[in-house]
């Protein structure tokens, strides 16, 4: 496994580099190969000690090496677990200035593919080429770009304790929410449908004035928007954050769920190749010095949510000689107003939302999650 991650990381090499920063503030990656750091450890718990697969503290500090320990500069850490009952864990810490998850994915089926057969062909190759998301000169940010493209994470301290929880929606249920959103379009998406029903649910448990605005973010991936499209094997960031907002009045309607799906649908289908040059030109006149450190400790306000979907991901496609994964969970999610959507794992075409929030409103969101599924 070892060496068919150090064959992975020479078609990878950012992954083997270390973070830093050039004379104008701009996060670098220095690519000399220092190499990724990679763990082995033995562990006497079993699998069924973490059935619930709720992301926590103690998850991370089991499974998850801390970078901080070895050297902050450090791109990729791995840590391979072996369980008392002849399972395995394989904990990743991947910087993301390096990578956005279809990039972090593409490296994963690569190692496991060596894994399984050493002289594995890369499928697609990977591509470097840091100009195709080059800002224009000069650069130009249209009128109408920022009201759906969101550049800024608004943090502010927790007023109270957070939580963790993990729930899953089965394959019916999913499809029932997806024919109340739809409404007289027809058809909806899944992010779009479970994004809706997730904004309002927490709107509605955090009881927040009617005429409030209310506002839901996400990651887009522009590789197929922009013309040309990126190479399918292109590896480093290729996604910008969009938005939709609304009134809670309108967001918490009952009666109101196709129209909130609407807006989300609307963002998505503004990318196109000038809103992502826009926002690519936006970054370059709006460049700080903090550029590519981690965002600050901090929740969301209570007024935003924030929606990052791996649904479609491969996932499940990753095998290193042992099987296909029971599951892939986040180690930890630790700002409130986070929610992560992935597949439900063994092709029964659920989907798990990872949910973290105010502890408050914790049991008022599951019983609003599940009234109408």
């Amino acid at each position: 496994m070892k060496v068919a991650m150090a064959k992975a990381l020479v078609a990878f090499y950012p992954l083997a580099g270390r973070l830093g920063v050039g004379v104008h503030g701009r996060a670098e990656i220095d690519c000399a190969g220092q190499g990724a750091l990679f763990v082995v450890a033995r562990s006497g718990l079993t699998v069924d000690d973490f059935r619930s697969f709720r992301p926590s503290p103690e998850l991370r500090r089991l499974f998850v090496r801390r970078v901080q320990h070895d050297s902050p500069s450090i791109i990729c850490a791995v840590q391979v677990t072996f369980l008392k009952c002849g399972g395995v864990a394989l904990g990743t810490a991947m910087h993301h200035v390096a990578a956005d998850a279809i990039s972090a994915f593409h490296f994963f089926q690569t190692w496991s593919a060596f894994s399984m057969n050493p002289s594995a062909a890369q499928k697609p190759p990977v591509v470097h080429d840091r100009t195709l998301l080059r800002a224009r000169s000069p650069p130009f940010v249209h009128p109408d770009a920022l009201s759906v493209f969101c550049p800024k994470l608004n943090l502010s301290d927790p007023s109270g304790p957070i939580v963790s929880e993990t729930f899953d929606i089965s394959k019916d249920q999913v499809a029932s929410l997806k024919r109340a959103c739809a409404g007289d379009s027809g058809r909806v998406s899944t992010f779009c449908a479970l994004s809706a029903h997730v904004w309002r649910c927490v709107c509605v448990a955090r009881r927040l004035p009617p005429d409030a605005t209310t506002r839901l973010t996400f990651p887009a991936s522009v590789r197929r928007s922009l013309r040309p499209p990126l190479p399918a094997g292109y590896f480093g960031n290729g996604i910008i954050w969009l938005g939709a907002a609304g009134k809670m009045r309108d967001v918490t309607s009952s009666e109101n769920l196709s129209s909130v799906t609407g807006r989300i649908t609307g963002a998505v289908r503004r990318m196109d190749d000038e809103l992502v040059r826009s926002a690519i030109d936006y970054f370059e006149l709006t460049l700080v010095e903090t550029d590519g450190q981690p965002a600050p400790a901090g929740c969301m306000p209570e007024t935003e949510l924030r929606v990052i979907s791996w649904l479609g991901m491969p996932v499940y496609d990753v095998d290193f000689g042992w099987g296909k994964p029971l599951a892939m969970v986040r180690a930890e999610s630790e700002r409130a107003g986070f929610v992560y959507l992935m597949d439900g794992g063994q092709g029964g075409g659920g989907v798990r939302v990872h949910m973290c929030t105010e502890a408050e409103i914790l049991s008022d969101f599951q019983r609003l999650l599940y009234a109408k599924l």
